[in-house]
């Protein structure tokens, strides 16, 4: 599967009885990433059937307790475990000051090595870049230094028209070029081939933007234009608007506008105040702005197919 993302968790501040702190689980382009890691966020792994090894890049948008304290309890499960392979953690300076104050009081020596990676929240900034996977974080608006997280991909392949180039005899050593956009050129007759008669389009890139704890500001929707898919925090209802803004959070109606300011495909809303027990009356705020909108609902899994 090139792209499945499952939710963990979708409550804000305080867990009830049947939503978790924030927390999702992605797997693009064959890498493991964990975004955020409220509380239960490995037994949610566990519940879903997500394996913790599989794990490379976690990803930490704040230091708020909602988005944080499940990581580490998951770091020493994993010792436990017996991992060895490498974990690149993604966050704030101050995520690892408190990591490292929690196993040097713990007593405990992980087995595998934690790799840090500073994240600031000023300015967008390319945090991981592979041969098929960039991550951008960029500034969100929230109480306390918080980053959004960006996930796309590199480079998009076109896909080659077998048929054509039998037809005008092109070597399979040109293959990887013409996947790449390069016209063929036929070094021995000078004979030239257009790149769109030998390959098909491929598709629209993947990509994923998660817009975690934020007040309503357009800025945002700039940071993620043209997105496929878009997670956006939607705390609370707008007739709650200004204890969205004393809180530094969103409506749903809002998310809906980030949404449809940004030109994403899908938006998925989460990160629900616990006052709400039905959900679909948020769904039904930003639908009315944002049509093709979903509920971040925990177990529920969103595909992304070429």
């Amino acid at each position: 599967m090139s792209f499945e993302l499952t939710i963990l968790g979708s409550s804000s501040a305080t867990p009830t009885y049947d939503r978790f702190p924030t927390s999702q689980h992605l797997v693009m382009l064959d890498q493991h990433m964990l975004i955020d890691c409220g509380e239960g966020a490995q037994i949610q792994m566990r519940r879903y059937k997500l394996k913790r090894s599989k794990l490379r890049y976690i990803f930490i948008s704040h230091m708020h307790g909602d988005h944080i304290l499940g990581l580490p309890g998951l770091l020493f499960s994993m010792n436990l475990l017996q991992r060895t392979e490498p974990l690149h953690i993604f966050g704030p300076p101050e995520l690892f000051e408190v990591l490292n104050l929690l196993i040097r009081h713990s007593d405990n020596q992980l087995r595998y090595e934690v790799i840090p990676h500073y994240t600031q929240h000023n300015k967008p900034e390319i945090i991981l870049e592979n041969s098929t996977l960039r991550v951008t974080s960029f500034p969100l608006y929230h109480r306390i230094p918080t980053t959004g997280f960006l996930f796309t991909e590199t480079e998009k392949l076109r896909k080659l028209n077998s048929e054509a180039c039998k037809q005008h005899n092109v070597p399979v050593t040109s293959y990887l070029d013409l996947k790449r956009g390069s016209d063929y050129v036929n070094s021995d007759t000078g004979i030239h081939v257009a790149n769109e008669l030998l390959t098909f389009d491929s598709g629209k890139k993947l990509s994923y933007a998660y817009c975690s704890d934020t007040v309503f500001d357009s800025r945002v929707a700039e940071s993620v234009k043209d997105v496929r898919l878009m997670y956006h925090e939607a705390t609370f209802m707008h007739d709650k608007l200004l204890r969205a803004q004393e809180t530094m959070h969103t409506t749903a109606k809002q998310a809906a506008i980030i949404a449809k300011e940004a030109n994403a495909e899908k938006l998925l809303i989460g990160h629900f105040s616990s006052r709400y027990d039905d959900l679909t009356e948020l769904l039904h705020e930003a639908q009315t702005e944002f049509e093709n909108t979903e509920l971040a609902l925990e177990g529920r899994r969103f595909i992304l197919t070429d």
